[in-house]
C-alpha cells in the first residue's frame, strides 16, 4: 500500500487545472496559505504534509523518494493525470525529485528558493534547540517558547517551529514534526541526489530571496543540467521566507509562472 500523505483539497472547478503546494522542514500544508488562497481562485489545489510532518505519517527513514511516492499516490487517489507543483525549501526538493521521477505527472515547477544540490548540514542549531525543549514541562506554548529561546534567537522562526506544537488526547505536548527521525535522517534532507540522465524539459521557474545564499551563482549548470527550460525571478529585500516577507510580490511571481506554463 502506498504512503497516504495528510492533505487538503480545495477544490473550485472539475476542468481547472490542479496546484500542489509543498511545505519546507519542519513545516505543515498550512506554511503556504499565503499562496494557496489566491491561487485557489484559479486553480484546483492541494496542499500536503511531507512525511514525518504535521499529520501525514512518521516513516523508518525519511527521503525524497519517499515524497514522490506519496505525491503521486495522492494524484492517482484523485484521478489526476498531472498537476502543476509549487513547493519551498524541503518542498522545492520533493517538487524537483517528483519532476525527474514522475515527469508525465508534472505540468509545470515552481520552486521557492532552493537548489538541486547537496547542502552542507546547517540545521545542527535548530535541532539541538528542539530537543532541550523538556515537553513533559511544558504546559503552553509561551512555557516551550521560552525554552527555545536558549538556542534560537530569532522570534519568527521559533514562531514558525511552535506551530508544530500541540496537545494530543492525554494532554500532552508534542512535536506534529518527526524529530528523531528527521535528525538520523538529515542526510536524505541536505542532499540531492537526482537519478541518473533524468531531465525534465518543461516549465520550470526558480524564485530567489535577493538576501537568501540558498540558490547561488555556481548553481547554475546543476540547475541547467536537470532543468535546461528553467527561468529565474529574484525578490529584492527578502530572504528564505520569501513569500512570508512579501507575499504579494511572490504570488504574483508563481500567479504568472503557471499562467505561462498553461499558455506554452
Amino acid at each position: 500500500m502506498s504512503l497516504q500523505l495528510h492533505h487538503q483539497v480545495f477544490k473550485q472547478d472539475k476542468d481547472a487545472p490542479w496546484v500542489v503546494l509543498i511545505h519546507g522542514l519542519f513545516g505543515n500544508l498550512d506554511n503556504l496559505t499565503v499562496l494557496r488562497k489566491p491561487l485557489a481562485e484559479q486553480y484546483n489545489v492541494i496542499t500536503i504534509d511531507l512525511p514525518d510532518h504535521g499529520e501525514s505519517p512518521h516513516v523508518d527513514a525519511f527521503s525524497l523518494s519517499l515524497c514522490v511516492e506519496g505525491i503521486s499516490a495522492l494524484l492517482d487517489t484523485y484521478d489526476i493525470a498531472a498537476a502543476h507543483i509549487v513547493g519551498h525549501s524541503l518542498g522545492g526538493k520533493a517538487a524537483m525529485m517528483t519532476a525527474l521521477m514522475k515527469p508525465e505527472k508534472v505540468l509545470s515547477l515552481v520552486v521557492l528558493d532552493i537548489s538541486p544540490v547537496n547542502y552542507p548540514p546547517h540545521h545542527q542549531t535548530i535541532f539541538a534547540a528542539l530537543k532541550h525543549v523538556d515537553l513533559s514541562v511544558v504546559t503552553s506554548r509561551k512555557d516551550a517558547d521560552q525554552q527555545l529561546q536558549a538556542g534560537i534567537q530569532e522570534a519568527g522562526v521559533r514562531q514558525f517551529l511552535l506551530k508544530s506544537l500541540y496537545q494530543n488526547d492525554a494532554g500532552d505536548w508534542q512535536w506534529r514534526f518527526n524529530l528523531t527521525g528527521l535528525e538520523s535522517n538529515y542526510t536524505n534532507i541536505s542532499r540531492f541526489e537526482a537519478p541518473v540522465g533524468r531531465q525534465y524539459s518543461d516549465n520550470v521557474t526558480f524564485i530567489k530571496g535577493g538576501n537568501s545564499d540558498y540558490i547561488k551563482r555556481e548553481h547554475q549548470a546543476d540547475i541547467a543540467a536537470l532543468f535546461p527550460n528553467a527561468k529565474a525571478r529574484i525578490v529584492e529585500g527578502t530572504g528564505h521566507w520569501l513569500h512570508a516577507e512579501k507575499p504579494q510580490v511572490v504570488v504574483n511571481l508563481v500567479s504568472r509562472a503557471l499562467q505561462s506554463a498553461n499558455q506554452g
